[in-house]
């Protein structure tokens, strides 16, 4: 009998609240329960912008681009790391995180294309009932 593939679940992170409240929720729900056998591959998304989507515009004759992009390295970095911490306190490690240059929105169609996820989970944008 050949072995299941185990569903993917794919968490969009950024360097908000909201998204790693989802990212907690998520794997105290879905993953800590079932642990060390949880029943989802998880799948961990960054959405890092493009230099100019960040700055509105650019400047000719000066290479801002290249520090803007290096902030924005430093901020993916930061939250993969901060990613990593929440799944290893939770005892969670086997997760795959990504860093995807590009439109959040894109990028995490993509991911669950790519992946065939079974299971997409986002952050809300911190808006309460009306604003929403």
């Amino acid at each position: 009998m050949a072995a299941s593939t185990k569903p993917v679940m794919i968490v969009g992170v950024d360097e908000s609240e909201q998204s790693f409240y989802a990212l907690e929720w998520t794997l105290d729900h879905f993953l800590v329960p079932s642990a060390p056998n949880p029943p989802f591959n998880l799948i961990i998304v960054h959405s890092k912008p493009t230099p100019v989507s960040s700055m509105g515009f650019t400047v000719p004759g000066v290479d801002i681009m290249s520090h803007v992009d290096e902030d924005l390295k430093k901020i993916a970095n930061r939250v993969v790391e901060k990613a990593k911490e929440l799944c290893v306190s939770k005892s969670v490690t086997d997760a795959t995180i990504e860093i995807v240059e590009g439109d959040a929105r894109n990028v995490l169609c993509d991911a669950v294309e790519r992946h065939h996820a079974a299971i997409l989970a986002v952050g809300s944008h911190g808006h309460g009932a009306i604003k929403r």
